[in-house]
């Protein structure tokens, strides 16, 4: 769990960069995201305690002080860390030159991890953006202000984390993870995976215990309940409709599955996520003042 406060945006006045969302949470131990691909860019940045940041295949230890840069299409996973569980901010956005934007300041594909020692500043960007959660025009125009100040200090002060060798064993990896994104929504099973990348399942399991502290069959039902957790969020589409979108032929063995892993049932978590987002955006001036 995380206690979080989140703005989502639906509009948008400009083109060049401009902003989805943006939030500020503080984590449970363990708290984690994914696996899972998101539609544009967000880049985190932690304020206190640690964690790890997954990237397809490559893992990188985090702390205070730091931040990473999560690309649209590209599967990652986070996780806070057990016994000094991070509190993070994060802007989401993109735009036609959100790429070389993030290019001026150093970010990229090969370059996804920084330093940066202004995190009151930073921090007090995403309050005053959270402050403003209308979409009015001066709220537009206010938040997309408020986005390239946030370039604008890591601009000042960005220090780049080289990023770590690709080895054999990462090859592995990377091709069990690319076959799990690109048919997660068929009824693929562990051995399709070890036959796919041409490895024995078993040695298939040891490497992701070892590079992704999970089981390949867990890895894969995260992935799918992360998909239909966001297929429930932002569509319409029929819970039968999300669970044969995200490999289950069978609406009650999802069901059962998502529960599991979500407390819910999947028509439960839709009213909540939903009825939740209302509240929020009624509740969070007083608390955002104290922060």
């Amino acid at each position: 769990m995380e206690n979080a406060y989140v703005l989502q945006l639906s509009d948008h006045k400009f083109q060049d960069l401009y902003l989805c969302f943006c939030g500020y949470a503080k984590c449970e131990p363990l708290h984690s995201f994914g696996p899972a691909v998101r539609p544009n860019y967000i880049l985190h940045y932690i304020l206190e305690g640690k964690g790890r940041y997954y990237v397809e295949d490559t893992q990188y230890e985090l702390q205070a002080g730091q931040g990473f840069l999560i690309e649209p299409e590209v599967q990652t996973f986070y996780q806070a860390d057990q016994e000094e569980p991070w509190t993070y901010l994060w802007v989401g956005f993109h735009g036609s030159q959100a790429r070389e934007y993030l290019k001026d300041i150093g970010l990229n594909s090969h370059q996804l991890i920084f330093r940066c020692s202004h995190a009151e500043e930073l921090k007090q960007i995403v309050i005053t953006m959270l402050k403003n959660n209308t979409s009015s025009t001066t709220n537009q125009f206010l938040l997309e202000s408020l986005l390239y100040s946030f370039f604008s200090i890591l601009s000042q002060d960005i220090d780049i984390v080289p990023s770590a060798v690709a080895n054999e064993e990462n090859m592995y990896i990377r091709r069990a993870l690319e076959y799990i994104h690109n048919n997660y929504s068929n009824s693929i099973k562990v051995s399709d995976i070890a036959d796919y990348v041409c490895i024995d399942r078993s040695y298939l399991y040891r490497l992701f215990r070892q590079s992704m502290d999970m089981s390949p069959q867990d890895y894969l039902v995260n992935y799918r309940i992360t998909r239909a957790a966001e297929l429930l969020s932002l569509t319409d589409l029929p819970v039968g409709g999300v669970a044969l979108s995200c490999g289950y032929r069978d609406p009650l063995v999802f069901g059962k599955a998502f529960k599991l892993k979500r407390g819910i049932t999947p028509a439960q978590f839709r009213k909540k996520n939903r009825k939740d987002a209302n509240e929020h955006l009624q509740t969070n001036q007083d608390i955002l003042g104290k922060l």
